[in-house]
């Protein structure tokens, strides 16, 4: 699968309706032809995902246990306000009025590409949720990517 990467300015037209940047769009897994699931972030901004990467994503949720109260808050959640999309012939895909409520949307966007998805965000909002300093960014890294106990394991040969 290609890895959707990269960021890019894009505004929304009047009726709410965001042009995918071709860039993204050519790098879509072309088992998704084109259909997306769009869904609110854990961070105030939307995360669009290809259908494929979606089905994985769904699949673990929806294996939490059903009896547990907690889990099923989470994925009440989690799959609220959830919306399938289809990009037009120009690459377009209307963000529902809720979901362009929650992440602060109006006219302009910026979309992040996160190798399996792309989050939208309000251009002011997602500078506050960057990593200003550089030094904290450095222990990051070094905390999740040196560390063969972290989550990604080790990237040191």
């Amino acid at each position: 699968m290609n890895l959707l990467s990269g960021e890019y300015d894009c505004k929304l037209d009047p009726k709410g309706r965001l042009v995918l940047p071709a860039k993204v769009k050519g790098s879509l897994p072309q088992a998704s032809a084109g259909q997306l699931v769009l869904v609110r972030g854990f961070e105030p901004c939307l995360v669009l995902y290809p259908l494929e990467a979606w089905r994985v994503i769904h699949d673990k949720v929806m294996a939490l246990d059903e009896f547990n109260e907690e889990y099923r808050q989470f994925q009440r959640n989690f799959f609220r306000g959830m919306t399938e999309v289809e990009l037009d012939s120009i690459g377009r895909f209307m963000l529902p009025g809720s979901m362009r409520r929650y992440a602060g949307l109006e006219k302009e966007a910026i979309i992040v590409g996160l190798g399996n998805r792309c989050e939208i965000w309000d251009t002011a909002r997602y500078d506050e949720y960057l990593i200003k300093d550089q030094q904290s960014f450095s222990k990051l890294a070094q905390k999740f990517l040196t560390n063969e106990t972290g989550p990604g394991g080790s990237l040191a040969a």
